[in-house]
């Protein structure tokens, strides 16, 4: 069975920092590439960063040059290290993953709250 448990997330103020982690179990988490969406209120899902197999890693233009995703391998978790936050980055973020293969994400976290006030 395959799980995630995301943590990391919660209140902070506008230009404070977070690191979000994802720890999978139940697939070979290094054969898969991963990434971090979000979604906030009344607006679709996201894709904020990915990381691929080959270390390639790709970033959505709003979070350039703020966040930064990583993996170990040897632990099973992703990491999303989220600075100089906004309060439009506020949204229930998620981490996945998906066959190098594949366009669509298989596997799903149950998400975590990240709000930024101002």
């Amino acid at each position: 069975e395959v799980q995630f448990l995301e943590s990391g997330g919660g209140l902070v103020q506008l230009g404070e920092s977070l690191r979000l982690s994802c720890t999978a179990s139940g697939f070979v988490f290094g054969n898969y590439a991963m990434g971090w969406f979000r979604q906030a209120p009344g607006q679709e899902r996201e894709e904020v960063a990915q990381t691929l197999l080959t270390g390639t890693t790709t970033y959505t233009d709003s979070v350039k040059g703020r966040f930064t995703i990583s993996k170990d391998n040897a632990q099973n978790t992703l990491y999303l290290q989220m600075n100089s936050l906004k309060p439009e980055d506020t949204a229930v973020y998620f981490c996945a993953a998906r066959s190098p293969w594949a366009r669509d994400y298989k596997f799903w976290g149950q998400g975590t709250q990240v709000t930024v006030s101002s």
